[in-house]
């Protein structure tokens, strides 16, 4: 099982956002979002938390949870 859960991830992802419209709506929204960051992670990126036996995508799911990494809403800019 996935800790946390995709719920707990989404709730967390949109009230950390200063959108007032939610950032992510679905499921595969919050996957879509995990798993670029881990790609990123295993293309070099430098992780954000400091935990070396997890692997690329459970950290970007640690980071996403713990708001050190930021879904932008399609209307944002980087």
């Amino acid at each position: 099982m996935l800790h946390p859960s995709y719920t707990d991830l989404m709730k967390v992802v949109n009230n950390n956002s200063e959108n007032e419209h939610p950032v992510v709506n679905s499921r595969y929204s919050i996957v879509m979002a995990t798993a670029k960051r881990a790609r990123q992670i295993i293309d070099g990126s430098q992780p954000l938390v400091d935990d070396p036996d997890n692997k690329a995508l459970s950290i970007a799911i640690e980071e996403l949870y713990d708001g050190k990494v930021k879904i932008l809403a399609n209307d944002e800019e980087e």
